[in-house]
């Protein structure tokens, strides 16, 4: 575990100032369950791995996407609760994060630490009910966080490295939405790349954003250490790399297994697009996109770009073929 730098101490209040019911709250709080919402890209997983394969959808399946799910959550809960612990001092730097629980005083590191372990020991668990691929994927989610948040690692103060290895969970979680309907197979792996750079890009506006509104630069880089080699044309050169690097790999997936998916492209850089604007504006929901819901510029084309991958992953069209035919080389 990092030490806190004593630069970064600001006033708490007083430990014994709390009763049982607010450290309970805050608890409960610093697990972030109204992050649950992430869990949404396991579902690409899900559905990608029912059309391939063309599993039949009962009782057992069902059973497990439920259980997937949870156990997935309460990994990155388990994540959650080290990360806020860990960035407490940091946090009171932030103008809206210093008010998080741990970052005010309000968490009890030793209960703290106990809810860290319980929550991964749990999640794993019922991971185990699943598979021995859905379980190891899970952990490999719940070690990413360790590597993420905890010294002497700790690669989010590392530029570039910080976003990658934050969004490396997104392929990991399409992971766990497809050993959720097979074992037998493995992912193909250009849409994996395409995911984890999909997730780059997302994870590149926040912190571009982040950095927007931090205005001050020493400030920023003590809040985020790998800000201190950032600079704003930095990070929008970076998002461009992964936004070209995503959609390269989304179209040889394509190309190979689902011709289909290219007429969703449209929709697919018009979401992008958005969300490429929204970074610019003060205390953008790109900076917690747990509240990403509610933004209807953006959740218009969210939900159409979603309902047209879904069909297409169904739906056969054989002309698209003869429009874009395979080389024979």
């Amino acid at each position: 575990m990092h030490s806190e730098d004593p630069t970064l101490q600001k006033q708490i209040v007083p430990a014994d100032s709390f009763t049982l019911a607010q450290r309970i709250k805050a608890h409960l709080r610093i697990a972030r369950l109204d992050h649950s919402v992430k869990q949404v890209f396991i579902l690409p997983g899900i559905i990608l791995a029912f059309t391939i394969t063309r599993a039949h959808l009962d009782s057992a399946l069902a059973y497990r996407a439920v259980a997937g799910l949870i156990s997935a959550t309460l990994i990155a809960c388990s994540n959650y609760v080290i990360n806020e612990m860990l960035d407490a001092p940091f946090d009171r730097l932030h103008p809206t994060k210093k008010n998080r629980p741990a970052a005010c005083g309000l968490v009890h590191f030793g209960w703290g630490y106990a809810q860290w372990i319980l929550m991964m020991v749990a999640g794993l668990a019922i991971a185990s009910t699943i598979s021995r691929e859905f379980t190891v994927t899970a952990a490999i989610l719940w070690i990413m966080g360790c590597i993420y948040n905890i010294s002497p690692v700790r690669s989010k103060d590392l530029p570039y490295v910080d976003v990658l290895s934050e969004s490396i969970n997104n392929p990991l979680r399409f992971c766990l939405g497809w050993y959720v309907v097979t074992a037998t197979m493995l992912p193909p792996a250009s849409l994996l790349l395409a995911y984890w750079m999909l997730g780059a890009y997302f994870m590149g506006l926040k912190r571009f954003s982040e950095y927007r509104q931090i205005a001050d630069h020493s400030v920023a880089s003590s809040y985020r250490r790998s800000f201190r080699y950032y600079r704003e044309e930095s990070l929008l050169n970076s998002v461009v790399f992964y936004a070209a690097a995503s959609m390269l790999f989304f179209g040889a997936f394509i190309m190979r297994y689902r011709m289909e998916l290219i007429l969703s492209f449209p929709l697919i850089a018009w979401l992008m697009a958005v969300y490429f604007g929204m970074s610019f504006r003060h205390e953008s929901a790109v900076q917690n996109p747990e509240k990403l819901y509610r933004e209807p510029r953006l959740m218009i084309p969210f939900i159409l770009c979603s309902l047209v991958l879904i069909l297409l992953s169904f739906v056969n069209l054989p002309w698209l073929r003869s429009i874009f035919p395979k080389s024979s080389y």
